[in-house]
C-alpha cells in the first residue's frame, strides 16, 4: 500500500510544475476591430458576426484573423505564438520537478506558448480612402550617409 501512495505522491509532485496542467493547452484570443461591429473570421474556421470576438484556440496554433464591414476595405492581422513569462515558469517547474517527460508534454501541447498580439486589433480603412490594404507599413529609417572620400591610387 505504501508503494502506491508513494507513486501517487511522486506523480502529483512531478506534474505540479507542468505548464500543460497549470495553464492548459488552449488560449482565449480577443479580436477587436476599429470601427467596432465588423464581422470576424479566422483561418482556423472560427467566426463571429460582430467584434469584439473571443475565440479559443490551441496554444500552438498560429493563425490569421480577418475583419469585414460594409463601407470599409477588408483587414487582417497575423496572430503568432511565443513563449510567455508564465509559460517559462511552467517550463522551469518541469525542470525542477517534472523532468524530461513534463518538458516533452509541454513542448508537444504548446502549453508554454501565448498568442501575440492578444488582444488583437484590426483597423479598417474606409473604401474611399487611398491605398490597397489596411495593414500599416512603416518604412525603415534611412541609412546614414556614407563618406564617399575615395583614396584611389594611394
Amino acid at each position: 500500500m505504501k508503494i502506491y501512495l508513494c507513486a501517487a505522491l511522486a506523480a502529483t509532485v512531478a506534474i505540479s510544475g507542468c505548464a500543460s496542467v497549470v495553464r492548459g493547452t488552449t488560449d482565449k484570443v480577443s479580436i477587436n476591430s476599429d470601427p467596432p461591429d465588423a464581422a470576424i473570421r479566422t483561418s482556423l474556421g472560427h467566426s463571429c458576426p460582430a467584434s469584439p470576438c473571443t475565440v479559443e484556440v490551441s496554444r500552438k496554433e498560429k493563425f490569421t484573423a480577418f475583419a469585414e464591414k460594409e463601407g470599409y476595405k477588408p483587414g487582417s492581422i497575423y496572430i503568432g505564438t511565443a513563449m510567455s513569462g508564465k509559460g517559462a515558469a511552467g517550463l522551469a517547474g518541469n525542470i525542477l520537478l517534472g523532468g524530461v517527460i513534463g518538458v516533452g508534454v509541454d513542448a508537444v501541447t504548446g502549453a508554454t506558448l501565448d498568442h501575440s498580439p492578444n488582444p488583437a486589433l484590426i483597423t479598417l480603412v474606409p473604401v474611399d480612402a487611398p491605398g490597397e490594404s489596411t495593414k500599416a507599413v512603416v518604412p525603415p529609417p534611412p541609412l546614414p550617409a556614407k563618406n564617399n572620400t575615395s583614396h584611389a591610387g594611394v
